[in-house]
């Protein structure tokens, strides 16, 4: 067993650990994400100093993380940063309260309600660009169990097993070098077209110049014109990315099947679509993927009518 590395930080504001790092959990059985009956988020990755497990709990304000493996001192270092403690909740507040003061019903009282039932709710940054992108363009343009499915199929076939205690099945994530040598045939057994595999093949390419993004100080603008850079990256993946990544709370998902349809309701009661997303999100611009995250959790959705978007399987068997 590798040596444990630990440390414990006290957060000056509230943070909900589970809620924070969720978005990284991509779908049911993510060999590189795991919430155990204790209550703790287990986290793979590989960082600029090797592979590591990351463990994570919170109590009265403590966060205890827990790391294995050659990465853990980065981990450990990031941690904060993992959960949110560059984000400045005071920008976002003091937006609410003036648009809820020039109208007192606006939809700014509505995402404050739903504000205030999320308190510990942050956008924290992995600061790991390619292991955002790679499960991101999985997801492209298929419903979450085709994306996931593949997901999990290629991180068990070729990802290395979680340094530490890490529970059973856990994996991290291959380096681009083994993604860029991925056959063709392996691709297909995963469920993932020629499409999506050359884009992450073609990322696993520039991953030097994905992660040099992060170093970009003329915001967010340049760090998605540079993403966007690469074939097949477009305006959501981008997002998807930024969101995780840079932790970028003004990325949000446009181009996506549902999220329109689900902030068009919140807001209005009817569907929209991205342009309507848009133009009802426009008054919170700066923090407008933080209002999509507050409405994604407060569980309102437009009533399901029609047949869903079916999975589809390019496996042969």
């Amino acid at each position: 067993m590798t040596t444990l590395r630990e440390r414990r930080w006290h957060s000056f504001a509230a943070i909900d650990v589970a809620l924070t790092l969720s978005p990284h959990r991509r779908g049911g059985g993510d060999p590189a994400w795991r919430r155990t009956p204790d209550g703790a988020i287990w986290r793979t990755s590989r960082t600029p100093g090797g592979p590591g497990t990351l463990r994570v709990t919170a109590r009265a304000g403590e966060v205890h993380g827990q790391a294995w493996g050659p990465g853990a001192d980065w981990l450990l270092d990031t941690l904060p940063q993992a959960l949110g403690a560059d984000d400045d909740l005071s920008g976002f507040a003091a937006m609410l309260a003036q648009l809820c003061r020039d109208s007192s019903d606006s939809p700014a009282m509505f995402v404050a309600d739903l504000a205030a039932r999320n308190p510990g709710l942050r956008i924290g940054r992995t600061l790991r660009v390619f292991e955002a992108l790679v499960p991101a363009v999985l997801e492209q343009k298929v419903v979450g169990r085709e994306a996931w499915r593949a997901w999990r199929w290629l991180m068990r076939k070729y990802g290395e097993p979680a340094p530490g205690p890490a529970p059973e099945g856990m994996v991290v994530i291959p380096p681009p070098e083994v993604w860029r040598a991925i056959p063709s045939w392996d691709w297909h057994r995963a469920g993932a077209e020629a499409v999506r595999a050359r884009t992450i093949i073609n990322a696993a390419r520039h991953a030097a110049k994905l992660e040099a993004t992060l170093a970009v100080d003329t915001g967010s603008a340049e760090a998605d014109r540079l993403l966007r850079a690469l074939p097949g990256i477009g305006v959501w993946t981008s997002a998807e990315v930024r969101q995780r990544s840079h932790g970028d709370p003004d990325a949000p998902s446009v181009g996506d099947f549902h999220i329109p349809g689900i902030v068009g309701w919140a807001f209005t009661g009817q569907k929209t679509d991205d342009a309507g997303m848009l133009e009802l999100l426009e008054p919170f611009r700066g923090h407008r993927h933080r209002v999509v995250r507050l409405i994604e959790l407060s569980g309102i959705r437009p009533p399901a009518r029609g047949p869903r978007m079916a999975a589809r399987d390019y496996r042969s068997f």
